[in-house]
Order: C-alpha cells, then structure tokens, then sequence
C-alpha cells in the first residue's frame, strides 16, 4: 500500500495512475487497509487526484475515496472534497462513469448528516440530474437525496430548489 500511495505521488503516467488507484480501491474493501491507507497519507494523495484533468484517473480516484469512505474517521478527511466532488458530477457528461462515481461518494458521504451542508449548492443540479439522467444515474442520485431528506434541516433547501 506504502509503494503503491508513493507511485501516485511520483509518477505522471495516467494509465499507472489509474492501475494504482484500482488497486488501492480494491484494498479498501478490508477495514484494516482503510486504516493504513490513512495513515500514510493516501487519503490526501487521493484526494489529490481529484484535480486530475484525466476523467479516468478522476473517475478511479473517486472509487477510490468511495471504498474508503465506509468509515468515519476517513470521512472525516474526504470531506474536505466535497464541494469538489459536486463540482465534479455538475461538470463531468451525463450520465458518465465519472459521474456516477461522484454520485457514489456523496452517497455515502450524506449517509450521516454531517455533511449535508455541504452539497446544499448543488441540490439543483441532483434534481436535473433527477430528470435527464438514465435510469443508472437517477437512481444514483435518489440515494443522494433521500439520504439529504432524512435530515430536518435540508427541508428547506430541497424544497426551494429550482427545478
């Protein structure tokens, strides 16, 4: 994990890139690995691929942060892409692979309502998505809103939205 978090660091190679962050999401699917991915850091590194401007390192970076948001003290750290992440899925084409994996991540970081704040901004864009998307993609984002509906406090938010 060490050597795989140090490549993503070294290296510009977008398809060496992508083959690290599959592996490194890949090994997120055991808790233990979720610890020591964050201990070394790899959870900012991550986050750092994020600015990528190759969709699918972007793409294999939010599965990535997916994998590794199934605990609270990661969530603790990958909230402070968030908004990035909305930026993200508003941005990226309908309906893409980067999309949905946006879509994913806010899934399961507004599982807890600690962060709802934070994709507030983009409640319009989830009910566009809502509209125009593919089957796929609105029920990628009904996960997102219904986890947003379950918190008193969004009310408002979702029920002033644009459509």
């Amino acid at each position: 994990l060490q050597k795989l978090i140090h490549l993503l660091q070294v290296t510009d190679d977008p398809l060496i890139q992508e083959q690290a962050l599959i592996t490194l999401s890949n090994s997120a699917a055991f808790s233990v690995n979720q610890d020591i991915i964050r201990n070394l850091d790899g959870l900012s590194i991550i986050g750092g691929m994020l600015s990528d401007c190759i969709p699918k390192v972007k793409e294999k970076a939010l599965n990535a942060l997916n994998n590794l948001s199934m605990n609270i003290k990661n969530q603790e750290e990958i909230q402070v892409y968030i908004t990035q992440v909305c930026r993200s899925v508003e941005s990226a084409p309908l309906n893409s692979d980067l999309q949905l994996a946006g879509l994913r991540l806010l899934t399961n970081m507004s599982v807890t309502s600690d962060y709802h704040h934070k994709m507030v901004n983009s409640i319009p864009c989830f009910l566009h998505l809502l509209s125009e998307g593919t089957e796929r993609t609105q029920i990628q984002v009904l996960k997102v809103l219904v986890n947003l509906s379950a918190n008193p406090a969004m009310t408002r938010h979702l029920l002033r939205a644009q459509v």
